[in-house]
């Protein structure tokens, strides 16, 4: 906790802490668009099965409509529509008589779409449904090519989180940004949905370290009063990015061209990130003093506080944080997160969101969001499971949160100690509190 003497001394929260804001909300505003692409790009558009005679200009050879020589065709479906998936093996003639209805065909008569399928164009011009024909039998590839993009995300989740810890968040920032912009944008050249999904899954590897190291660098550059405030923007970001890529997808019909639209950023965002310091508190507790006394002192340049000329220097910044070293040094592991009674009971709270622990958490998140289209898969064997599973975890989840203990206007923990001690401070107020209550009662 002792950072947060530091940060004052280089002009607590100014001028550094709203450029940080700005800079880090525009990686904030496209990641939901990486998101819920698929919503847009892989949407399933109406399709039939394609006929030989329907679609390749007979109306001219038989003097019929394409609304007779669909009715020889393709059978109806469920619905009363065109049959989605099969077709008449042979044109039904007799379906054109006046007394003939067009539901008498029998199983026998058809088969699968050999030749592949039209697709109705007038809400998406090209989806990747349509690109790779994920319909039909296929149709399960498509929750699948889900699963893999989000199960980038979860391992993203826990592979950043260790990396950040030994590169650096910065880079590891820097490197995320790239790696989404090159990613996404190639899945454009994918000549296969094979290749797609690898492309998905590199950038959904990418977007996990985004979010951890972007989150972890607002935190630890903010003060404790103005933490709230800035998660608060940074959720509301969010919230604009998915109605930015509403719009987007509204403009853009093409799943190659919304695709791209989406991934360039990225490149700018990666160009911009550099300007950012690294975190001093990392810096610090990784053995590298000299390097973070420099990034507290452009804090305090931009901040224009520049009395940090004399008030930071390398004795200060070791003295306050002896402890925090001294912690660092223990070579901590996510396992810490269960040996320690007060962690323990926090993390598995947190399981039904700093940087080791942050990802590991994270990563328990997006297990849950691979477990989704996975569920929705069961729809036609098990219809309630999914409507279950989706609404008794967030009622059980809401529960457990009760036993979460408030952290509003508390500093933050730097090391396992910093939570020991607090806890230690909560009990000791509430002994306190329950003297004076006595006292006053008798």
């Amino acid at each position: 906790m002792a950072f947060t003497e530091l940060l004052e001394r280089a002009g607590g929260m100014g001028l550094f802490q709203t450029l940080q804001v700005i800079t880090l909300l525009l990686p904030t505003v496209c990641i939901p668009a990486q998101m819920l692409l698929d919503n847009f790009s892989a949407a399933t558009p109406g399709h039939r099965c394609r006929a030989h005679m329907l679609d390749n200009g007979s109306e001219a050879l038989t003097n019929l409509t394409a609304q007779a020589l669909l009715v020889i065709s393709i059978p109806l479906g469920p619905n009363h529509e065109p049959h989605q998936c099969r077709r008449f093996r042979q044109p039904q003639w007799q379906l054109l008589e006046p007394n003939a209805t067009a539901t008498n065909w029998s199983e026998a008569a058809t088969e699968p779409c050999r030749d592949g399928w039209v697709y109705d164009r007038s809400t998406f011009t090209s989806t990747v449904v349509a690109e790779w024909g994920l319909v039909c039998n296929n149709q399960g590839l498509k929750p699948m090519g889900q699963a893999v993009f989000l199960v980038g995300n979860l391992l993203g989740s826990c592979a950043w989180g260790l990396l950040s810890y030994w590169i650096g968040r910065k880079s590891m920032l820097s490197w995320c940004c790239l790696q989404v912009a090159v990613a996404n944008t190639s899945t454009i050249f994918a000549p296969n949905f094979l290749v797609f999904c690898g492309l998905r899954f590199l950038s959904a590897f990418g977007l996990a370290g985004i979010i951890l190291t972007s989150t972890t660098l607002l935190v630890e550059w903010t003060m404790t009063h103005r933490r709230a405030l800035t998660m608060t923007v940074l959720g509301c970001t969010y919230c604009a990015g998915q109605m930015v890529l509403g719009g987007v997808a509204f403009a853009l019909r093409d799943w190659r061209d919304l695709h791209l639209a989406v991934s360039t950023p990225f490149f700018a965002i990666f160009l911009i990130s550099w300007w950012l310091p690294e975190s001093a508190r990392w810096l610090i507790i990784t053995g590298k003093p000299d390097q973070a006394l420099q990034e507290l002192k452009k804090v305090a340049r931009i901040n224009g506080h520049k009395e940090a000329k004399k008030t930071l220097t390398l004795e200060v910044l070791m003295s306050s944080m002896e402890e925090e070293v001294a912690s660092a040094k223990s070579h901590q592991s996510q396992l810490d997160l269960f040996r320690q009674p007060i962690l323990r009971r926090r993390s598995w709270c947190m399981l039904i969101v700093r940087m080791t622990a942050d990802g590991f958490l994270l990563s328990v998140g997006r297990l849950g969001a691979v477990m989704g289209p996975l569920i929705m898969m069961t729809r036609q064997a098990l219809p309630l499971l999914p409507p279950i599973c989706f609404g008794v975890t967030p009622i059980v989840s809401s529960l457990v949160l009760l036993f979460l203990p408030e952290t509003q206007g508390l500093p933050l923990p730097d090391t396992i100690q910093d939570l020991e001690n607090q806890r230690s401070g909560a009990a000791r107020g509430s002994q306190r509190e329950v003297i004076i209550t006595e006292s006053t009662w008798f």
